[in-house]
């Protein structure tokens, strides 16, 4: 199932997607956000949608599908090694010495969220270098700690598109933590949709795209992730409680801005496409916007 929020009449309402069209369901039912801390939810969810009034699914006014956080985004760093090694020399000394034989974890803070189709808040008084990253978000359906390996892709609720955008000046400005870097209001678009897990056949095997303008800067697949998407879970939750509801972004990979010879930062007006085959587009543009 694929399932979000869309605002129908002005009224935030949860959304159901079947082919081309799109099952609203009655106010009152279940909320993305609901159904991915409950199994009941979810299957109301999903017995609603079979005779709910249905839409086309093009011009539909979707909104980012999740909006109540638990914490910060949980992010994965480093976690394609293209990536990783397209950046050698290029973080302003601020290198490992070697590849790291564990994942590597940061948060953003959740204000950073926007929906598929909104813009981005833009405002060069911040930063003066925006870049891009187009990731696959996995959102926790199952809590646990400690969770093995081999069970991790059990607690995982769905999945979703995200952009990481990023300013690279702030992430390298505050001693190497990137939290300031990567929690800019307004930045993170984030959807379109949940997808569940049954209709993704491999989770490794997905193509994942961005373009600029029209030109495609990031060109990958899953199949590249330095750290399996269970490794992730596994590693982030030992000792650590994941909850249902927490987004875990896993990694952009190469093709980053920052690491281009020239580099390429965005500006106002840009265009914004990140794809993920199976789990739809993200289609934003970098919108001026008071924020200093």
């Amino acid at each position: 199932m694929r399932y979000g929020a869309a605002l129908v009449d002005g009224v935030r309402r949860t959304v159901v997607v079947v082919g081309e069209e799109a099952a609203v369901l009655p106010s009152g039912a279940p909320t993305p956000d609901d159904a991915v801390r409950d199994a009941a939810a979810l299957e109301a969810v999903r017995d609603a949608a079979q005779d709910a009034p249905r839409v086309p699914l093009a011009g539909l006014d979707l909104r980012a599908p999740l909006e109540r956080f638990n914490r910060d985004i949980l992010c994965t760093g480093w976690n394609y090694w293209e990536h990783f090694e397209e950046s050698q020399g290029k973080r302003e000394g601020q290198d490992p010495k070697e590849r790291p034989k564990h994942p590597t974890f940061f948060t953003k803070g959740p204000d950073t969220v926007i929906g598929p189709f909104d813009g981005i808040a833009f405002d060069p008084d911040i930063s003066a270098k925006w870049d891009y990253e187009a990731e696959v978000a996995i959102v926790i359906g199952k809590t646990g700690r400690s969770i093995p390996e081999d069970k991790a892709l059990d607690h995982v609720g769905g999945y979703l598109i995200a952009n990481d955008v990023s300013q690279r000046d702030l992430q390298r400005a505050h001693g190497g933590q990137w939290l300031k870097g990567k929690s800019i209001d307004a930045t993170m678009p984030l959807g379109p949709w949940i997808t569940t897990p049954d209709e993704i056949a491999d989770p490794h095997d997905l193509a994942i795209t961005f373009d600029l303008n029209g030109v495609r800067l990031q060109d990958s697949t899953t199949k590249l992730t330095a750290f399996s998407f269970a490794r992730v879970i596994a590693e982030l939750s030992w000792g650590m409680t994941l909850r249902a509801g927490d987004v875990v972004l896993t990694g952009t990979p190469h093709g980053i801005g920052n690491a281009r010879e020239p580099q390429i930062f965005l500006a106002e007006g840009d265009e914004l496409v990140t794809r993920v085959a199976g789990l739809g587009e993200l289609r934003n543009r970098m919108v001026r916007t008071r924020l200093a």
